[in-house]
């Protein structure tokens, strides 16, 4: 296995939520977009709760996020993974992302939301130990992964507890 590496964070300086994947899954990859896979539900909850425009380009819709206050990003710098599934993450491979910088430059941001449980687990692990008080008590929710292997939660079910996101801008 190769290492595979994130995405750059896609924020605003007004940023105010920040909702965290763990590390793009292929599709992503290869497209080089934030939850490109065509039935991950990401991008139509945007749409649902936000009102970012699913039908657009990705650029228009990471415009669109912006806009809302949404920062986009991914606990995992680089990592390896056999697949596009969390579980197959080695986790003797993980690097974090530098978050004491990220949210020391963007001072806005109220809450942290985790697209997942591995997103919010290794933040928990290994971010949140590394931030300073100030950053390490900023608010975190973890949310159902929008990930089309999480079918076991029905889609108006994860699109009901996604809608806290809206409390925080």
């Amino acid at each position: 296995m190769s290492n595979i590496y994130s995405f750059p964070p896609l924020a605003s300086p007004a940023a105010q939520r920040l909702i965290l994947g763990s590390m793009p899954g292929k599709a992503s990859l290869s497209a080089q977009q934030y939850y490109a896979h065509p039935r991950n539900h990401f991008w139509r909850f945007m749409a649902l709760i936000l009102g970012v425009p699913e039908s657009e380009s990705y650029e228009e819709r990471c415009h669109a996020l912006l806009a809302t206050q949404t920062a986009l990003w991914d606990v995992l710098k680089v990592c390896t993974r056999s697949s596009s599934l969390d579980s197959d993450i080695d986790e003797s491979s993980i690097v974090a992302n530098d978050f004491g910088t990220f949210l020391s430059a963007h001072p806005g941001i109220k809450c942290i939301y985790f697209n997942g449980a591995k997103a919010e687990s290794v933040y928990r692990r290994y971010v949140r130990p590394c931030l300073s008080p100030q950053l390490a008590c900023i608010e975190t929710q973890r949310l159902p992964s929008t990930s089309p292997a999480n079918a076991g939660i029905p889609f108006e079910t994860k699109l009901q507890q996604w809608q806290v996101i809206t409390r925080s801008a």
